[in-house]
């Protein structure tokens, strides 16, 4: 390949900028895996009313380890994601710390993720500072409210901690992301929004 010296100074500063740029916006994709967009816009369809804003949505992808950024925010209309975050499974879904949830519960107690969609609501100040509750919309996450899931941030995950461990740490069911993150996360994904998870 043939590279002026101008083209490869501005090659290098491009590359440098992704070094700097902010955690939550280090590998931002440039579309959303279409399943899990085409199961959200069907979940869109199917709860009408209950969601005040469409045009913005969050998709977690369970399938994929929690190592890599699975927390997607999406812009519906162009279908562009506007931030790749990491983000914890419950410790119940993962018993033995693979990085890779087995399985989902909506019982209390079980310390378990929970799929489906979600109304996202009110923020709040909990012990990991400002935080947002969720509501559970589907039988099977239709206890979330009542188990406080909600999205926060917390030290045990972390872009360090993914890239050392090929993994982060479980939450107890939360949609935990990291202490750099949660800025992005409660001001893209607004009250009056939907976040889906699936596997």
């Amino acid at each position: 390949m043939n590279l002026s010296r101008r083209g490869f100074i501005g090659a290098l500063g491009v590359g440098l900028a992704g070094l700097t740029a902010p955690a939550a916006f280090a590998s931002v994709r440039t579309s959303p895996p279409p399943r899990l967009l085409a199961a959200a816009q069907a979940a869109l369809d199917r709860h009408g009313a209950m969601i005040r804003h469409r045009d913005v949505v969050g998709l977690v992808d369970f399938a994929a380890p929690s190592g890599t950024p699975r927390f997607q925010i999406v812009d519906l209309e162009n279908g562009r994601t506007l931030a790749n975050l990491l983000v914890a499974h419950g410790r119940g879904s993962d018993p033995g710390n693979t990085g890779f949830l087995q399985r989902f519960s909506n019982h209390p107690g079980s310390h378990a993720s929970s799929p489906g969609s979600y109304l996202v609501s009110d923020t709040y100040m909990g012990k990991y500072g400002r935080s947002r509750r969720l509501i559970g919309l589907d039988p099977d996450n239709d206890r979330a409210l009542a188990r406080a899931i909600v999205i926060h941030r917390a030290d045990y995950v972390s872009h360090g901690m993914a890239e050392t461990s090929g993994r982060v740490g479980r939450s107890l069911g939360c949609f935990t992301v990291a202490n750099a993150d949660i800025t992005t996360a409660l001001a893209m994904l607004g009250p009056g929004r939907l976040l889906f998870a699936a596997r």
